[in-house]
């Protein structure tokens, strides 16, 4: 009875003596108060000799990790409930100053108030920061391009002796990391995300910096189809105008048509091309190229119908003239039949007339009639000619004389040099797109 009040004794006093903490336990172990200025004022370390050593983690879409060590704060968790991590306001302590080099725009994301405390001194700050930052962009292959863009981090008051910045994460495991959290890439193809450290000399000292660079390539599907392809369309219209007869003024209206939608289009392209690049874009020179063959196209087929126009009007010129002596010389003609077949009058008696009566207006309707046929057979004479010289001014055109042959050459010799370079360039330009 004694022995089992005894035990019962043992264990309730074991109970209640069994240990409570909190987080405000260690911050007071800790004398870490709003009102403390040496965790906030300097360098958190005991000697200043010894440098701070800040681990830095980006990954695209996500937070940028740092990480650094505090000398002055530490605790052994078995005194405190095993407690190993607190999370504090961010300005109860010292934070390194770490800025981007690239940013030319505040950053307006909203911060994470708090950061973690290690119970051996490591602190954890992590912030969601949106980066608009420069980038030197090269769209010579515009839009088969892939640009490269650098984001450095730095500290501005403490040189390599005071903090050293190292990464967290090698290029593997952030460009993994930046790839799983990326859910939509849009126009961009994120491909690689790389880290390198690199030190810089200024004002006579040393200091560290950790550059990230996104590696991206741009989708181009929706250019070729909106930009290249109708270029291309329009290239092979303007080859199938040689087709159409030279004869017609529709062949030079279909060219300049043309012409001027490739110009819209250039339009198109002076708004979704990036201005700044060192090197002439490859699609302008695309773009320049057909456009100047379109023109020098325009201008042969100007220059052809001119010729032939030319040709035809010295042919008409001078069938005309001969029509005109033919006309003269039939007219003189005309005249001499009219003389031969005029009617002679003479006086006769009056017996005479009466028994001739009958017999001159007999003749008499007959001249009418034969006066009517030689009108109508006249008619028909200038509707021949007429004809004569409609298929002749056809013909001239049709056949031609030394302009149009001099035209059918030069159409010729065009089309072929024409062939030739859309046949050398196009495949020239796309390889250079491909390398």
């Amino acid at each position: 009875m004694h022995v089992a009040l005894l035990l019962l004794i043992v264990l309730t006093d074991g109970v209640s003596c069994k240990k409570v903490c909190s987080y405000q336990d260690v911050l007071d172990y800790l004398n870490l108060t709003t009102d403390n200025s040496v965790f906030k004022l300097t360098r958190p370390v005991l000697d200043y000799k010894h440098p701070t050593i800040a681990k830095l983690d980006i990954i695209l879409y996500a937070i940028l990790a740092v990480m650094w060590n505090n000398e002055r704060i530490s605790w052994d968790p078995d005194q405190f409930c095993g407690i190993t991590h607190i999370t504090i306001p961010h300005y109860m302590l010292w934070k390194p100053d770490l800025f981007i080099f690239e940013m030319v725009q505040k950053d307006d994301s909203p911060h994470n108030p708090y950061m973690d405390v290690s119970h051996d001194g490591m602190i954890t700050s992590e912030q969601d920061i949106r980066v608009v930052s420069t980038c030197k962009m090269d769209v010579h292959k515009f839009p088969f391009d892939t640009q490269r863009c650098n984001i450095s981090i730095g500290s501005a008051s403490y040189c390599v002796n005071q903090l050293r910045i190292l990464p967290f994460s090698n290029s593997s495991r952030a460009t993994q990391f930046s790839r799983e959290l990326m859910k939509t890439q849009g126009e961009w193809e994120f491909l690689q995300l790389s880290v390198a450290r690199y030190n810089f000399s200024f004002d006579n000292k040393l200091w560290d910096q950790l550059i990230y660079t996104f590696t991206m390539k741009r989708r181009p599907l929706l250019h070729v189809i909106n930009f290249l392809l109708p270029i291309l369309f329009f290239l092979c219209l303007d080859l199938a105008s040689f087709f159409i007869s030279d004869h017609r003024g529709e062949k030079l209206g279909f060219k300049v048509t043309v012409l001027l939608a490739i110009s819209v289009l250039l339009l198109i392209l002076n708004d979704i091309l990036p201005s700044m690049s060192n090197k002439t874009p490859l699609i302008a020179t695309y773009c320049i190229v057909i456009f100047a063959l379109m023109l020098l196209s325009l201008l042969e087929t100007i220059l052809v119908t001119y010729l032939m126009e030319k040709d035809s009007q010295d042919k008409l010129r001078d069938n005309t003239e001969v029509q005109q002596e033919k006309v003269q010389t039939d007219n003189y003609n005309a005249e001499d039949k009219k003389q031969t077949h005029r009617f002679c009058i003479f006086d006769v008696s009056d017996g005479e007339r009466q028994h001739e009566l009958l017999p001159v207006v007999e003749e008499g309707n007959g001249s009418v009639q034969s006066g009517e046929s030689h009108v109508l057979l006249l008619i028909l004479e200038e509707l021949k000619e007429l004809q004569k010289t409609l298929k002749l001014h056809l013909s001239c055109r049709e056949k031609g004389g030394k302009f149009s042959h001099l035209a059918t050459r030069i159409n010729r010799g065009f089309f072929t040099f024409y062939i030739i370079t859309v046949s050398l360039f196009l495949p020239l330009i796309f390889m250079e797109w491909n390398i």
